[in-house]
């Protein structure tokens, strides 16, 4: 089992989230996950940053130990919106008296981080986005519900009859197979909920996902990247099928103080599949001198 990192739980427009304290010594640095996994699931990338930072994250609404926006009521659109995830990074921020920290997100993670920083200017001192789920384009798109994400969602298996036997579903086949091993058990562990019969079942359930994903790219963040202002990395894995060199290209042209970084032998799952690659990656852009002017 991994080791239980100390748990608070902060509002958020009345949803409970769940803080983790991953540990580490130095300036705070938050976690903020992609869709469909936890906090505790980058547990082993704390682990590779703990001399340097002390990491903190969160369970976004709908994942993890955190609450849902409207109980009983699986798939609701409301309350999944970007906006609402980029309220539960400014709630995290605000209840941890942070400021000025800096920041890793993964994927929709990373969208709800740069929300927040134009949002509220001068939240983060330092932003790492790793594939940010941003369309290049100034109009926000609607709602998609048919998506193949959701669809994929929604068709998930949600129950298992032991974590034992969810982890070796998960190890043996795609897309989590390329998982860590470490970061694949932490997602199973503590993403997970026993059930009265002995089985267990995924806490972020698919028609919620289903729910995230519809509305993934319905933000403005393009529009609005000029306004953040502290550097921001942005990393990509050379092997995804995601969010590749090609759109952080197009992102880069809009930010005033930016770096990318390309991964090798990793996907969109980068900071699960070698969670000591991009920790590395992280420390790498935090050490770097600024260029002048």
């Amino acid at each position: 089992m991994t080791e239980t990192a100390p748990v608070t739980f902060v509002a958020s427009n009345g949803v409970a989230l769940a803080v983790h304290d991953l540990g580490g010594t130095g300036r705070p640095l938050l976690v903020a996950h992609a869709t469909g996994f936890h906090g505790r699931a980058y547990a082993p990338f704390a682990a590779s940053l703990s001399d340097r930072f002390h990491v903190l994250a969160y369970d976004a609404r709908g994942h993890g130990e955190s609450g849902v926006p409207f109980p009983g009521r699986p798939g609701e659109m409301a309350g999944y919106s970007p906006a609402d995830f980029a309220g539960d990074v400014l709630a995290v921020v605000d209840d941890l008296g942070l400021e000025s920290a800096a920041a890793f997100g993964h994927s929709a993670g990373a969208t709800a981080l740069l929300l927040a920083e134009q949002a509220r200017p001068g939240t983060f001192s330092f932003l790492y986005c790793f594939e940010p789920i941003i369309a290049a384009s100034d109009d926000p798109a609607p709602p998609d519900p048919d998506n193949r994400l959701s669809g994929g969602a929604r068709a998930r298996r949600e129950s298992f009859p032991s974590l034992q036997a969810a982890y070796d579903n998960y190890a043996s086949k795609p897309p989590l197979n390329v998982l860590s091993p470490a970061a694949l058990w932490a997602y199973v562990e503590h993403g997970f909920a026993p059930e009265p019969d002995g089985t267990v079942r995924l806490r972020c359930r698919g028609d919620d996902e289903a729910a995230m994903y519809a509305q993934g790219l319905t933000h403005e963040a393009y529009r609005h990247l000029s306004t953040v202002t502290c550097p921001v990395v942005l990393a990509c894995g050379e092997t995804t099928d995601a969010v590749g060199r090609d759109v952080l290209d197009l992102l880069a042209q809009r930010l005033s103080r930016v770096s990318q970084d390309v991964l090798r032998g990793i996907g969109h799952f980068g900071p699960l599949e070698d969670p000591d690659a991009v920790a590395a990656s992280v420390a790498r852009a935090l050490q770097r001198p600024e260029p002048p002017g």
